[in-house]
């Protein structure tokens, strides 16, 4: 005799109880690790950092720019990839001296302390100041490599630009932007924004930070 096993329409075939499985979201954020680092930092000292941040990048650039473009004057092109170098080295004291003073009365707040911070702020920019020059140099021989390979474009790009422009300015386009001086310039663009972040941290925890009360 054989068994009818046909599940009739109105035969309920769902369980009662269905088994909870759990939905995992966002699996691919470590929460924990996103949140021990937000939890460092208050979000309005790092938007004061951000600001302060964004007018050191920009005045940063402009000097190492500006002894780049002096610089450039006396030394062959060829030997842009150590310009470079150069024009950072020499910016870099300025740059860090006026990062200092924004970082100390604007984000940080401290007080006193003036050479002792002064020195760790040398400290905190020092440790990633190798890793940049070689990055500098290296960054600038490649974008002048790429410039030298697209230098018929670049020159009729530029040669449109100039007819629109006139006086000091076009001296000056026609100065920066040589196909292998402009390498340079990028390059230092580049280098200066990445250690925005990098520094933060650094001032945070090393040049600014303030002894636990017992």
């Amino acid at each position: 005799m054989s068994i009818d096993t046909t599940v009739t329409p109105t035969q309920d075939i769902h369980p009662a109880h269905p088994p909870v499985v759990p939905i995992p979201q966002d699996p691919f954020i470590p929460k924990r690790r996103l949140a021990r680092l937000v939890q460092r930092f208050s979000g309005a000292q790092f938007f004061r950092y951000l600001c302060v941040g964004g007018f050191n990048t920009v005045f940063g650039y402009c000097s190492f720019a500006i002894i780049l473009f002096l610089l450039n004057a006396a030394v062959p092109s060829k030997l842009l990839y150590l310009t470079v170098v150069l024009a950072s080295l020499l910016s870099t004291p300025i740059n860090i001296t006026i990062a200092y003073f924004g970082y100390k009365f604007f984000v940080f707040r401290t007080r006193g302390n003036y050479l002792a911070e002064w020195f760790r702020c040398f400290g905190v920019y020092g440790v990633g100041m190798l890793p940049g020059l070689l990055l500098l140099s290296g960054l600038t021989k490649l974008l002048q490599t790429l410039f030298h390979a697209h230098s018929a474009a670049l020159h009729a790009d530029l040669a449109t630009a100039a007819t629109h422009m006139q006086g000091s300015a076009l001296h000056t386009l026609q100065e920066v932007s040589n196909g292998r001086a402009a390498a340079g310039y990028i390059a230092g663009a580049l280098v200066q924004g990445f250690t925005m972040i990098f520094s933060f941290v650094g001032h945070k925890k090393v040049t600014f930070r303030q002894k636990e009360s017992a």
